[in-house]
């Protein structure tokens, strides 16, 4: 097993470099004057709005007095994952979403952006901002290394106890240095991020390390049978699977993507280009789908999003879709994909799709839209067969794993889960809340208090 303890370096040459910043980190007289706008509810709204109930208003009241470090500690008590949430949660919906100036009309209050300036220049000047708890001799095992795990693993290694970290794949991160919109925030943050917590104490970073049922057949794999005997927990952060498909003819074959599979790809692999895509269909109308779309359109593609419902059924935010659309994204509602059109070297020429009615298509209705690359986002499968080879670990008829939402602890009295594959795929933000209360029941039960 390969032992990872520097930054994993990402290779230059990312089509993910070409993305501009949308937004970009204040300054400190930005963030200052930013911060001077709060009011400092009491009720505070947004405190409430926040999966990690982040004292929100205490952080930016520190910014205002010049506490820049102070407002860091205070963001990063409540949400070890501070640095990526100030990217990539969704604020406009969340704590911004509930800031009293939306209901004046006037623009909220920028929690997200004066979060980043807060926790990135402390982090940069002051990282070791905690200090550990003595070893307490216990050792615990996370299975993937996306946001869920990385939590729980710096929360766990702050109490004292190990950590062993085992990532299937090369590059860590998951979600956070593989999936999200790089618009929004970029692979190197996201690795900054883990190194830090890398740094809060006793962990282990091991990638290229699969964890499989049954035996485990030569250095790359691990059993579930091992990971129960020899470490006194596990906590499975299994993240999602591969792009769920359509299903429908033409779909196999060179130019049709999983969406999720080609932000990795423009967000991680060196060289990888869109040489001759001028025009591009995507199908879906959650967030998945209008980051992708948003990606290509930023990339000088003309985007088509197809939806086979109405823009109101759609389970993407709104805002999303208002910032596509500012940047040349066209929604086509109430249209079903039925065929990907090739021409006879098999090159996508376009997509044949039928009107819908109530989400069903409309025989005799077709029409072709144009298209280089289609890009298809309905979904993902789930990623946690494995977890079955856990004794007492289920799954839910969703493929979730089942757990206790106050301890989020499965039916093993030694395995506990979080993140998307327990939530179905909410945000980096919930899995942190996750990890947190799965880290609470882990110390509990590994000091013997009830």
């Amino acid at each position: 097993m390969r032992v990872m303890q520097p930054r994993p370096a990402l290779p230059p040459g990312r089509l993910e470099e070409k993305f501009d910043d949308k937004k970009p980190r204040y300054d400190a007289a930005e963030a200052v004057a930013e911060a001077n706008r709060c009011l400092y509810c009491s009720d505070a709204p947004c405190i409430a709005a926040c999966p990690t109930g982040i004292d929100i208003p205490t952080f930016i009241h520190k910014i205002a007095t010049g506490n820049t470090k102070g407002a860091a500690r205070t963001i990063l008590s409540a949400n070890i994952l501070g640095a990526s949430c100030a990217q990539a949660c969704p604020v406009e919906v969340l704590c911004a979403g509930a800031c009293v100036y939306n209901l004046w009309g006037r623009e909220p209050i920028q929690i997200g952006r004066l979060q980043r300036f807060a926790v990135e220049t402390t982090l940069e000047k002051a990282p070791r901002l905690f200090q550990p708890n003595p070893r307490t001799g216990k050792k615990i095992a996370l299975v993937g290394s996306g946001p869920a795990s990385i939590a729980a693993a710096g929360l766990l290694a702050l109490e004292g106890h190990t950590c062993v970290i085992f990532e299937r794949k090369e590059l860590p991160g998951g979600l956070n240095t593989l999936g999200i919109a790089p618009y929004k925030m970029k692979g190197p943050d996201a690795i900054r991020e883990l190194e830090w917590i890398l740094s809060l104490g006793d962990i282990e970073l091991r990638t290229g390390v699969e964890v499989v049922g049954g035996r485990a057949s030569g250095p790359r794999q691990i059993s579930a049978e091992e990971l129960i005997s020899q470490y006194d927990a596990v906590f499975l952060g299994l993240g999602l699977g591969a792009d769920s498909k359509i299903g429908i003819e033409g779909e196999d074959g060179p130019g049709v993507w999983g969406a999720v599979d080609l932000i990795e790809r423009i967000k991680a692999q060196p060289g990888f280009a869109l040489g001759g895509v001028k025009r591009a269909v995507v199908v879906g109308g959650g967030n998945t789908a209008l980051d992708i779309a948003h990606e290509l359109s930023l990339l000088g593609v003309e985007v088509d999003m197809v939806y086979r419902r109405s823009e109101a059924e759609m389970s993407g935010y709104r805002h999303e879709l208002d910032g596509a659309r500012k940047d040349g994204v066209r929604l086509i509602e109430n249209r079903q994909p039925v065929a990907v059109l090739r021409d006879e070297a098999g090159k996508v020429t376009g997509v044949r799709v039928q009107r819908t009615e109530g989400g069903r298509p409309l025989p005799g209705t077709d029409e072709v839209i144009s298209a280089d690359l289609v890009a298809v986002a309905i979904g993902q499968n789930r990623a946690t067969q494995v977890a079955l080879a856990f004794p007492g670990v289920q799954l839910d008829a969703k493929g979730r794993v089942v757990v206790d939402p106050k301890t989020h602890r499965t039916g093993n009295p030694k395995v506990w889960s979080g993140g998307d594959c327990v939530n179905g795929g909410k945000e980096v933000v919930n899995a942190a809340a996750e990890a947190r209360t799965a880290v609470r029941d882990i110390v509990a039960a590994l000091s013997g208090r009830p």
